[in-house]
């Protein structure tokens, strides 16, 4: 991934969690241990890949539980947020000892029970993966994981912890950790970990963490929203070559569901560059460098202005140049709201669960004249 790619990312995402962590906040630190297999591709290197590597390593992670007492800590049943650090243990020639910066968010299931010794969660991480030996086609051509030493790192999984006492939880937990480029720089597999941890979390105060009953809603405007997002990234299509700009447009009517969840319908727009230095002996036409496609969209607000968007594509006609394998694409990401009108953030997009590129996005907010309100 190349390095600006990378800072964006981290800045975006460090940057939407550091308002979190304030004086109404459970702080806590966790410690853990993961061991799991990594998964293959079916192709004869992978497989050979796979039987030299064992994948064992640990987890460092801050984090905070807000006390706050407001409506979207309220649906989202009190939410974690933090900062971590994970690294293998065993260092391999093939892949490195890979390393990741990240950030968090763990979400508890269940109904909201502050007494409950055992509880169940899922969590996502997002940060960037380093540490890592890439591609090398003289020195390191096994590798076809990854092309590039700094990757994005991606880890979700579900987790089960018992409260032990005010200062200590017991947990363990099982996921699946991927390193990518997203495509930037070919090969770009991916590097899959399926790990199961067992871990340790320390409360840093003794405090117990009752924020008190069922908060006060806020009337939910019932309105329609027109979303503009611009799309920009790299992508490289062939082992060896250059990254190319990828990128488009989105527009996308949405409709405030309730206090958690706004659904879609919209249109993307999608463009590739360097055809024609990739195919100089070709005649490049419109529709082979440009695509559209019909998209039904889903947001999930986590607070007031941070939010993730989870999509699904469908191309009216893919471009025969640009590697849209698929006749449909998925999308997944995290965006921050500036304010009521501007957006930024970064999403994957993928054709089944194989990254085309990373989509840094800005975009603009048009809301609509509210229909009706409601309260809770």
């Amino acid at each position: 991934m190349r390095l600006q790619g990378a800072h964006v990312l981290v800045c975006l995402f460090f940057g939407l969690l550091s308002f979190q962590a304030n004086g109404q906040s459970k702080k806590f630190i966790e410690f853990s241990y993961d061991q799991g297999p990594i998964i293959g591709n079916n192709k004869d290197w992978a497989d050979e890949l796979i039987e030299r590597i064992d994948y064992k390593g640990f987890d460092v992670r801050f984090g905070w539980r807000s006390r706050e007492n407001n409506h979207y800590n309220y649906i989202n049943r009190f939410p974690s947020y933090g900062v971590g650090f994970t690294s293998a243990l065993n260092y391999h020639s093939e892949i490195g000892r890979p390393l990741g910066i990240y950030a968090f968010g763990d979400v508890p299931f269940g109904k909201i029970n502050f007494d409950r010794k055992l509880n169940f969660s899922f969590y996502t991480q997002i940060g960037l993966g380093l540490n890592m030996n890439p591609y090398d086609a003289e020195t390191n051509s096994i590798n076809g994981f990854v092309g590039s030493a700094v990757n994005a790192h991606i880890h979700f999984g579900l987790k089960a912890s018992y409260n032990i006492s005010n200062s200590f939880n017991v947990f363990t937990s099982v996921g699946t950790k991927h390193y990518s480029n997203g495509s930037i720089k070919k090969p770009n597999s991916g590097i899959n970990f399926i790990p199961i941890a067992l871990g340790i979390q320390v409360q840093l105060d003794q405090e117990e963490f009752q924020p008190g009953p069922k908060p006060d809603f806020p009337p939910l405007e019932k309105r329609f929203y027109w979303d503009i997002a611009a799309y920009t990234g790299l992508k490289s299509y062939e082992i060896g070559e250059k990254a190319y700009f990828r990128g488009g447009l989105g527009l996308n009517y949405l409709w405030e569901l309730s206090y958690k969840y706004r659904v879609g319908l919209g249109v993307d727009w999608f463009y590739g560059a360097g055809a024609k230095q990739r195919f100089p002996s070709e005649n490049v036409r419109f529709t082979d460098v440009n695509s559209f496609a019909i998209v039904g969209s889903w947001e999930w607000k986590l607070t007031e202005k941070l939010y993730m968007p989870i999509a699904i594509g469908v191309y009216l006609d893919k471009a025969a140049l640009n590697q849209e394998t698929a006749s449909f694409y998925e999308r997944i990401g995290v965006r921050y709201r500036m304010n009521q009108n501007l957006f930024a953030g970064v999403q994957i997009k993928a054709h089944k669960a194989k990254a085309d590129f990373f989509e840094f996005t800005l975009g603009y907010t048009i809301p609509g004249k509210v229909i009706k309100t409601t309260s809770r």
